[in-house]
């Protein structure tokens, strides 16, 4: 999964690949659903996280740098929960306190705010996701299918239930 932070077994059986970003209101809709797959399958699933933020939501490139530096000190679906419960506050100011809130060391996430190398993790994440189909947000790839957009449980449930099914053949 390159860099992206994952949920769940790297032997799951099912794995979910999502393209998100935090200024997405779709995106954010879609949370509790990825909480129930995640609940309802253990560790027969896992999910991993992919950055796409859309041009038109100015705020999410640096609200995605934000979440790749808090993985730098282990601390990603924390300031994932944060951005999304904060969607409409996604400025740097803001960003440093969520990076207080959550208990992450404060300068050195707000020198990996500049750091370069966050923006090529952003850009590979885009690349791969328009490569494969992702052009807007959310789209997952639940081993391999592409599923658009926030779509309730049953939907992830419907293909989840058939990569099983495939997987005891």
């Amino acid at each position: 999964m390159g860099n992206a932070a994952c949920k769940g077994p790297a032997d799951a059986k099912v794995t979910i690949i999502e393209y998100s970003e935090f200024q997405c209101p779709f995106c954010s809709r879609v949370g509790p659903t990825i909480k129930q797959v995640l609940q309802t399958y253990g560790n027969d699933v896992r999910v991993c996280f992919k950055h796409n933020p859309l041009p038109f939501h100015a705020d999410a490139p640096l609200a995605s740098t934000a979440a790749i530096a808090a993985g730098e000190q282990g601390k990603f679906w924390e300031m994932h929960d944060k951005l999304f419960e904060n969607q409409k506050a996604l400025q740097r100011p803001q960003l440093l306190g969520y990076a207080k809130d959550i208990g992450l060391d404060v300068s050195k996430f707000e020198k990996d705010l500049d750091n370069p190398k966050f923006d090529e993790v952003l850009k590979k994440d885009q690349a791969e996701g328009q490569a494969n189909g992702a052009n807007g947000t959310p789209t997952f790839f639940i081993n391999g299918r592409q599923l658009v957009g926030a779509q309730p449980f049953d939907a992830f449930k419907n293909v989840i239930e058939e990569e099983l099914k495939k997987k005891k053949g």
